[in-house]
C-alpha cells in the first residue's frame, strides 16, 4: 500500500482491505486508525496526496492528540491544502458530537462524590476552550446536579465572576450546595491569587446562606485541580 500512496494513486485503487469505507464495513469501527476515520470525513484528499495521508499530515500538526484537534477552528483546518470550509466543519462537527456524548454519559449519573466527578462533567464543557469560563454547579443536599450554569466567560488569561450572581442562582435553584469550577487554557494547574481570593469570597458568602461550597474544580485538557483535594477550603 505504501508504494500505491507514495505514487498518489486515490483510495479506490487501494486494495478493498486497505480502504477506510471498506474497512469499517469488514472489520468494525475499531479496526480504523485516528487518520482512517477522519480521511472518512473528508472524503477524498488532493491529487498529490490520499485522504488518510492529508489526515495524518492534520493530527501530526497538534500532535496526533484528538483533545488538541478538537481546539481547531475552520480557519486553523483550512491551513491545511486540500482542506475547505465543507471538510473543516464535518471536522469538528465530528469532535463536537463526542464531546456531547461524553457530556451526557456523564449527566446520566446526576450525582456529585468526588472531584473526579466533577472534572469528568465539566471537561468535555470545558477542556478544549481557547478562552476562560466559570462554571457553577448547583447541587441538592443528597449532592445531586440541579443545574449547571456558566457564570462569565473572559479571555485567554482570566474571566471574572460575580459573588452575588452565584449566591442568586443558588437560591433560585434550592441549591443547598455548589461546585465551582473554570478552566485553564494554558494547561497550568495551579490556582492563581485571583482564583483562591474568589474562592474564599464566595465560601464565605455561602456560609451566611447556608450554601456549602464542596470544591472549586480547575479544568485542562487532560487534568484537573481540586481545591477541597488539595486542603485549600
Amino acid at each position: 500500500m505504501a508504494d500505491i500512496e507514495q505514487k498518489g494513486f486515490s483510495i479506490k485503487q487501494w486494495a478493498e482491505d486497505d480502504r477506510p469505507r471498506e474497512k469499517l464495513l469488514n472489520k468494525g469501527r475499531t479496526a480504523l486508525s485516528d487518520a482512517e476515520l477522519i480521511a472518512i470525513l473528508i472524503g477524498s484528499g488532493t491529487p498529490k496526496i490520499s485522504a488518510v495521508d492529508l489526515s495524518k499530515q492534520i493530527l501530526q500538526a497538534v500532535g496526533n492528540n484528538l483533545n488538541e484537534l478538537a481546539r481547531c477552528s475552520v480557519k486553523d483546518l483550512m491551513q491545511h491544502k486540500g482542506i475547505g470550509e465543507a471538510k473543516a466543519i464535518s471536522i469538528i462537527t465530528a469532535l463536537e458530537l463526542g464531546r456531547r456524548r461524553r457530556e451526557s454519559e456523564v449527566l446520566d449519573k446526576k450525582k456529585i462524590s468526588s472531584s473526579s466527578d466533577v472534572f469528568n462533567l465539566m471537561q468535555p464543557q470545558l477542556g478544549d476552550l481557547g478562552h476562560e469560563e466559570f462554571h457553577v454547579v448547583f447541587l441538592s443536599n443528597s449532592n445531586k446536579i440541579l443545574k449547571r450554569e456558566r457564570i462569565s466567560s473572559g479571555g485567554i488569561t482570566g474571566t471574572v465572576a460575580d459573588v452575588r450572581i452565584i449566591m442568586k442562582e443558588a437560591i433560585n435553584q434550592n441549591a443547598t450546595a455548589i461546585v465551582l469550577c473554570h478552566n485553564h487554557p494554558s494547561g497550568t494547574l495551579k490556582p492563581s491569587q485571583a482564583d483562591i481570593t474568589l474562592t474564599k469570597k464566595v465560601k464565605n458568602a455561602g456560609e451566611i446562606l447556608d450554601i456549602k461550597v464542596l470544591d472549586h474544580i480547575i479544568v485542562t485538557t487532560k487534568s484537573y485541580y481540586s481545591f477541597a483535594d488539595e486542603g485549600m477550603l
